[in-house]
């Protein structure tokens, strides 16, 4: 059975239902490349798939050794290339809140981090710059 289904609207501009929970999701092109960016673009999509999967991921690992990350967040640049068009750099930063992080809880997010899944599906010619900040 598939997971999402995606209807092209015209204009440039996508409708993608996640089937299983009917949840919606719209994209338009960038003003860069033909659309009025009114919408999150297909290559903003896999850049915010990149910052939810991290703070997922981080979050089991937390869960599992009894810590919280309630409050972190992930700001994601993506940086296009050309011939072909494509995402050549994801920069992310992993601000995590105020929570006096042991350094074996570092550790973990910052192991974490690396086993998301949709991190782990890049292809390996993409450059990903990772860092973190913790906050206080």
């Amino acid at each position: 059975m598939a997971t999402v289904q995606t209807k092209y609207l015209g204009g440039l501009r996508t409708e993608s239902v996640h089937l299983q929970s009917g949840s919606k999701l719209i994209t338009d092109a960038p003003t860069d490349y033909h659309g009025k960016g009114e919408a999150f673009s297909p290559t903003d999509l896999l850049a915010t798939a990149y910052g939810a999967c991290v703070l997922t991921i981080i979050g089991i690992a937390a869960q599992t050794h009894g810590f919280n990350i309630d409050g972190a967040e992930v700001h994601t640049t993506k940086v296009m290339g050309t011939d072909p068009r494509r995402i050549v750099e994801l920069i992310t930063e992993i601000i995590l809140p105020h929570n006096n992080y042991s350094a074996k809880e570092r550790k973990i997010i910052e192991l974490a981090a690396k086993e998301c899944p949709v991190y782990n599906s890049l292809h390996p010619d993409m450059k990903k710059t990772v860092t973190f900040k913790y906050l206080g």
